[in-house]
């Protein structure tokens, strides 16, 4: 493997094996494409002076294709890999501490996922005590629902505190008023580059050819407001107000050795459903609240991999456009250490988690922040970053 000659980039997890992409700007420049690097950010448009990268956007780049992606991560790999390469770049580094970061790219659609077995069962546990957990569908394809683009907001941002309509178990009738039972749910958000046609629907063989890669996904969720609303149609104001996401757009190549077989299913899926490749991936995620980590769910065994997420969102016909982004649902594993959401780690509110300042939540408080990070085995034995996405608890004005 090629040794990056920028400085303290390999062991950072942002290294020649990674290579996300993202927006970002400076005082003196207008929004533009770059490369994170270690600590810095490669100035794309002025390093390959290719339009666009000249765009305060990723999704004309997204639009180009899977052999323009290649293509350019190749470019991108020599300039940080050689001493030629270097004579070219060095001077289109931007350190981190002198970029601010943007939403990396304009979110055309958002459908959100129910894919995690065991947060799935958890749930039903909750609240279906006396039913089997899981709905008779749910192992028969991956459940979702479609969410509001315009409410998918960049890591680091404040969220307001949902106002809604809830009612409390031993109430005559609802009221309304800030949500009471804020939660957080750690996800994993894939990124739609090249589009497909009206009327026509996307394999799984095609996956890759379609989804360039990946980020972090927070997505926010007032509890009282949904318990009430989503009978009968499911998830709408509880869900929508706020989604967060990573500055970064890890690429899927980049991901290539995380890549594991996901969970056997039974029974088995209908053919347009069925893998045809590895899509499960070995991701170690951490979600933190202030500075606690609370837990340390497994994507691995997500019940679900993208592959089938996306052929089942276009099964119908339904098209894709660049810049969709569709995400996991709630990432759990089978331990209340490995629980995605306060909703488990509280179960529903019956069970306190105490943070390191002896205080105790059984959903959010305000002034909270929320870390969700992840990480991934690289080539080599080396670590490939997620980054993080954050975002704090405000209250209404």
């Amino acid at each position: 493997m090629a040794t990056c000659w920028v400085p303290g980039a390999e062991g950072s997890g942002f290294g020649l094996d990674n290579l996300p992409y993202g927006v970002f700007s400076r005082a003196t420049t207008e929004p533009r494409v770059g490369v994170r690097i270690g600590e810095y950010v490669l100035d794309l448009a002025a390093a390959l002076r290719e339009p666009e990268f000249a765009q305060s956007s990723l999704n004309a780049f997204l639009a180009a294709g899977s052999t323009a992606w290649r293509s350019t991560r190749a470019k991108v790999g020599g300039m940080l890999g050689s001493e030629a390469g270097r004579r070219h770049a060095e001077e289109y580094l931007v350190p981190l501490t002198e970029a601010r970061l943007h939403l990396p790219f304009e979110v055309a659609d958002f459908v959100d996922f129910y894919c995690s077995e065991d947060h799935a069962s958890n749930v039903g546990r909750m609240f279906r005590p006396d039913q089997e957990p899981l709905k008779p569908n749910w192992r028969h394809l991956p459940v979702g629902y479609h969410g509001r683009s315009g409410t998918v907001v960049l890591s680091g941002g404040d969220i307001v505190r949902p106002h809604g309509q809830r009612k409390a178990p031993d109430a005559e009738l609802p009221s309304f008023g800030p949500s009471e039972r804020l939660d957080f749910e750690a996800e994993l958000g894939f990124v739609v580059g090249t589009p497909s046609r009206f009327g026509s629907s996307v394999t799984t063989a095609d996956f890759a050819e379609h989804v360039f890669g990946v980020v972090l996904v927070n997505d926010w969720s007032a509890r009282d407001i949904q318990a009430w609303e989503y009978v009968p149609l499911g998830p709408f104001l509880g869900k929508s107000f706020a989604t967060s996401i990573s500055p970064w757009v890890v690429p899927l190549d980049a991901l290539a050795a995380a890549r594991v077989p996901g969970p056997v299913q039974e029974p088995e899926p209908l053919p347009y459903l069925q893998r045809v490749a590895d899509w499960g991936l070995d991701l170690r995620m951490e979600v933190r609240v202030n500075d606690t980590v609370l837990s340390r769910p497994p994507y691995s065994r997500m019940y679900w991999t993208g592959d089938q997420m996306l052929a089942h969102l276009t099964s119908n016909g339904s098209p894709l456009r660049t810049g969709d982004l569709f995400a996991s649902g709630t990432v759990s594993g089978m331990d209340r250490a490995e629980r995605g959401s306060l909703l488990e780690l509280s179960w529903a509110g019956t069970d306190p988690v105490t943070l390191a300042d002896g205080s105790e939540r059984t959903f959010l408080a305000d002034g909270d922040t929320v870390t969700i990070g992840a990480s991934a085995p690289g080539a080599g034995g080396s670590q490939v970053s997620l980054g993080a996405v954050t975002g704090t608890v405000r209250p209404v004005a």
